[in-house]
């Protein structure tokens, strides 16, 4: 799950990889899509390794555009929280972004706004 992920994209950028290897899950991938389409990692690519298929995630060398610096997981699995289009505040005064599982699959809070939809709001990434 996504909760697995972060903590090993954190831990990538700080080590300055170039490419971090993830079990396949689709959850896993389409939040990976979101922090993309978002600029927090250049982009994931699905592979296959043996019988198993893995996520392949490019990340930004060095500091600014591309690496993030922290996380906050806002629902957990004990305690999932949710949120409607109307009470979703810009992360870090428009610096980070908070991705949502929706209805209309999982996006971040901007696109959320935009098409006016609510969901459970997954986690804050700045």
């Amino acid at each position: 799950m996504y909760y697995r992920v972060l903590p090993q994209l954190k831990n990538a950028i700080r080590a300055r990889k170039e490419r971090v290897i993830l079990p396949f899950s689709k959850m896993d991938l389409a939040v990976l899509n979101s922090l993309a389409a978002a600029g927090f990692v250049k982009g994931v690519e699905e592979e296959a390794a043996g019988r198993r298929t893995v996520l392949a995630v490019r990340l930004a060398k060095g500091e600014g555009k591309g690496t993030f610096s922290d996380f906050k997981l806002v629902s957990k699995p004990s305690r999932h929280t949710y949120a409607d289009y109307r009470s979703l505040r810009p992360v870090r005064q428009g610096h980070g972004v908070g991705v949502l599982s929706t209805s209309a699959g999982i996006m971040t809070d901007r696109e959320a706004r935009k098409k006016k939809v609510g969901g459970e709001y997954l986690f804050q990434i700045w």
